[in-house]
């Protein structure tokens, strides 16, 4: 059984056990007051994460330079907020690690370990290791074939000859 179909039966089922418990301690108000402003809280954290990452990102382009962190980081800001907006307290505990700097940093460093970037600013290839997508796939080559003319006016066959 895949990690994400066990993640996606058991996690609402530890959600509604916990949801339970708290509202038995505090109340189903509070409780549902709770969560509403974690939603608030986490939503307006995202948003200036968010931005700042954005403009480190923009920063990073400006100079030439790929900004393969600030992608990683802005793909971990996404579902650190979808998880801030799903109900639940295992789900928001998660999310705001997502959003928090210190702990998303490092998960963007342990996500840029497992890819390849290669390239500057025109070309970049992610590799996720053996799988459908993974290296070895059939066709895999560095090789493209194709054709082009030179609308540059240039007789290049020409200049060969006169270099010599």
């Amino acid at each position: 059984m895949g990690v994400f179909l066990l993640l996606f039966i058991i996690m609402p089922i530890v959600e509604m056990a916990i949801l339970i418990k708290v509202g038995a301690a505090i109340g189903a108000l509070n409780t549902i007051a709770l969560v509403l402003l974690t939603a608030v809280v986490g939503a307006a954290l995202l948003k200036q994460q968010g931005l700042a990452t954005l403009l480190r990102a923009n920063q990073r382009l400006n100079s030439g330079e790929l900004p393969a962190r600030e992608v990683a980081e802005g793909l971990i800001l996404a579902v650190g907020g979808a998880l801030l907006l799903t109900p639940g307290f295992v789900t928001d505990t998660v999310g705001f690690l997502c959003l928090l700097p210190g702990s998303r940093h490092w998960l963007a460093a342990q996500a840029l370990k497992r890819m390849q970037v290669r390239g500057q600013t025109q070309t970049f290839q992610f590799g996720m290791g053996p799988g459908p997508f993974g290296p070895g796939r059939p066709g895999d080559s560095d090789i493209i074939e194709g054709e082009f003319r030179d609308e540059t006016g240039r007789d290049h066959d020409r200049d060969r000859i006169e270099k010599k």
